[in-house]
């Protein structure tokens, strides 16, 4: 009679193994969802933050100004918050607005996941680069689920045409 070892999991092994991993799943994945809605917010914050530098930017060169607004779609300022979307323009004529035939520079897509806030939907930069309102803006971008968590972004558009941006908690 031979002995031989036998090579594998048994049965039983195996689903130990499975059930230790099932627990570690369901453990891990409420903190999984935190870390997604807080770069969520980190990458739409810093896109936001990149075409208002683009419109300062182009303000600069063409020296008539230039825009960024809410926009759903990219061809007009029609968005109703900024978590639609937005596009950045160059304003061809000096007047501040959007006007068709204007070129858009850049259109960034909207997340269902984001919410913006209501108010400034246009911010407007003249040819020395500063806020055409001349005074202090703000813009609010936060997840549609964030709970008490700092994943509440606020853009601070200063009248020189400077962006700063402050983490809160959600309201």
């Amino acid at each position: 009679m031979s002995l031989r070892r036998s090579n594998g999991f048994t049965l039983i092994e195996l689903m130990v193994t499975i059930a230790v991993l099932a627990i570690l799943a369901v453990i891990a994945f409420p903190s999984f969802q935190g870390v997604l809605r807080s770069n969520r917010a980190a990458t739409t914050t810093n896109e936001l933050i990149a075409s208002l530098a683009l419109a300062r930017s182009e303000a600069l060169k063409n020296t008539r100004g230039a825009g960024v607004c809410a926009s759903s779609d990219g061809t007009s300022c029609n968005g109703d918050t900024w978590g639609d979307g937005w596009m950045v323009w160059s304003d061809a004529d000096g007047s501040g607005s959007f006007d068709s035939g204007e070129p858009v520079l850049r259109y960034s897509a909207g997340s269902t996941k984001m919410l913006g806030s209501q108010d400034n939907l246009t911010l407007a930069f003249d040819g020395r680069g500063r806020n055409r309102a001349a005074s202090a803006l703000d813009i609010t971008l936060k997840p549609d689920e964030c709970g008490d968590l700092p994943l509440q972004r606020t853009l601070r558009l200063s009248a020189v045409g400077q962006v700063r941006v402050e983490r809160e908690s959600c309201k």
